[in-house]
């Protein structure tokens, strides 16, 4: 399969420049930019459902394979695992074959996973699919940004708030239907995780046309300088200290966002609040990244600096976990909301990577080495409270935690927003050694 990145494109970028081309090129532009936007959506929707659906069933998967409470615990720690193993092969396998066909093979392998994993039997073949699934998520995470940036170099802010938003709707709508759709088809849990099947297999069908012809591919090459490709074809991305400060802000926020996925129920419930409560208190933080996952890009891509938006974002969390510690089952509502926004630093590191680089070879560079590092580092953060708490025997240390960890998430956000290039830092410091 000859390679995408020789004829990368941006349709809304790159006027028609022959008579007769301009007539056959400009409706190709025009069907190929609307399917890019539908299989953006619907692979967004395709990002989380199957780590939340396996949550609100982890009871029921625990006891039917018969794993202990360990290996069930260690369970909630592989899809970061996998997103950074897998995340780092993403721009290799895009130079090869292209940021399409990697997404639709992608998507293909969602679909895949989550249909064998429950019949495969016993643990080791539960964890097999769930892997495969988790690959597809991994490599399609590192090159969305990628797209959007080859396709709409312009709006990289309102198409990456569409994606993001579509990510936390994919996320809200596992969460909340999974239950109620097991006990519609019959109460089994494999049936009730295997249909997700059902939404990726849907993904899969717009890219399908964006793979096989070429024609869509050779529309409208990416306009970039003969120096920028030169910068990117040898870009050491561990050498921009944007780059690092990225990775270390993606890492915070991914930490943060499994603690409050993983603990905030618990913490409710100790303090009071009913088990149905907490869950619809869960619900409503994770309901938050719908809507402000749109216009937080959008408004982030409008100032020449982010930090002021990492700023909020983390003094609403540093806010919620005040009131955790504080007052938990007296302010809940509040507290689910303000940690609601904070947990919105996602699509806001995501519009950051689509910005500080300049081509679409530099932010599959970025996006990878950012979101593989940032996985990493997200990994012992709920392992680390669930000792805490254990250990305690209360919230206090746990939320300090939680707390301490957003003061820095704070200050390398602020860095990463800086009006910066990665190939600018990297060239800057070739130069002056």
């Amino acid at each position: 399969m000859a390679s995408e990145e020789t004829t990368t494109m941006t349709p809304a970028a790159t006027p028609p420049t022959r008579t007769g081309g301009a007539e056959k090129q400009a409706p190709t532009r025009a069907w190929a930019t609307r399917l890019v936007i539908v299989g953006i959506v619907l692979a967004a929707l395709n990002l989380r459902p199957a780590i939340t659906s396996l949550g609100a069933l982890l009871e029921e998967v625990r006891d039917g394979l018969g794993m202990s409470g360990t290996l069930a615990g260690l369970l909630t720690s592989v899809p970061p695992l996998c997103f950074a193993f897998f995340g780092v092969m993403a721009p290799r396998f895009a130079r090869r074959f292209g940021p399409s066909a990697v997404v639709c093979v992608g998507m293909a392998a969602i679909a895949a996973g989550l249909v064998i994993r429950p019949f495969l039997g016993g643990t080791a073949g539960f964890l097999a699919g769930t892997a495969l699934a988790l690959m597809g998520i991994a490599v399609s995470n590192v090159l969305m940004p990628v797209i959007v940036k080859r396709w709409f170099p312009e709006r990289v802010g309102s198409m990456t708030g569409l994606y993001s938003m579509a990510l936390a709707l994919g996320t809200a709508l596992a969460a909340a239907l999974t239950v109620p759709m097991t006990d519609a088809l019959g109460g089994r849990w494999q049936t009730g995780l295997a249909v997700w099947a059902a939404l990726a297999v849907v993904a899969v069908v717009p890219w399908i046309p964006l793979v096989r012809d070429r024609s869509a591919a050779a529309a409208t090459p990416e306009h970039i300088s003969a120096t920028v490709r030169q910068e990117d074809s040898g870009l050491r991305i561990t050498h921009s200290r944007t780059a690092w400060a990225l990775a270390v802000f993606f890492g915070l926020q991914a930490t943060a966002a499994y603690i409050t996925m993983g603990w905030m129920p618990q913490i409710f419930r100790d303090a009071g609040v009913p088990a149905g409560q907490a869950g619809v208190l869960l619900a409503v933080t994770m309901a938050m990244g719908v809507p402000l996952a749109f216009v937080i890009p959008r408004v982030a891509t409008r100032l020449p600096h982010q930090g002021p938006v990492v700023a909020v974002l983390g003094a609403c969390g540093l806010t919620g976990y005040a009131g955790l510690y504080l007052a938990p089952a007296g302010g809940a509502w509040a507290w689910a909301l303000l940690l609601g926004v904070s947990n919105c630093a996602f699509p806001l590191a995501l519009t950051m990577v689509g910005m500080r680089a300049k081509s679409s070879v530099g932010v599959a560079k970025l996006s990878a080495f950012a979101q593989s590092t940032g996985y990493l580092i997200s990994i012992p953060g709920p392992l680390l409270v669930g000792v805490l708490y254990q250990h305690s025997g209360g919230w206090g240390l746990p939320i300090a935690l939680m707390a301490g960890l957003m003061v820095p998430q704070i200050v390398v956000g602020t860095l990463a927003g800086r009006d910066r290039t990665v190939e600018d830092e990297v060239a800057a410091r070739a130069g002056a050694s």
